[in-house]
């Protein structure tokens, strides 16, 4: 039951990090004016707007894997509490 609570936790990531990355992409876009500087097509950005955009998705990105390593292990842990208790 473990392996079935770890492939959800990898889903629920994914699914995290594609809801995040449309986020944080739409407050850039919203907040700079400019698209994110992604890839090649953005090569008149700047290399400060590149780094400061690279930091905000690495810190979210991180603050979400803290988030659902916390959330799998609580719910692995409630699950051996209850299978403990059958």
């Amino acid at each position: 039951m473990n392996l079935l609570f770890k492939l959800l936790g990898i889903g629920v990531s994914i699914g995290a990090g594609f809801v995040a990355t449309k986020l944080v992409d739409t407050v850039w876009e919203k907040s700079t004016g400019n698209k994110p500087p992604k890839g090649d097509e953005n090569l008149e950005s700047s290399l400060r707007s590149a780094l400061v955009f690279a930091l905000v998705s690495a810190s979210v990105s991180s603050v979400i894997k803290v988030l659902v390593d916390r959330g799998t292990h609580r719910a692995i842990g409630k699950f051996n509490k209850t299978a403990d208790e059958v």
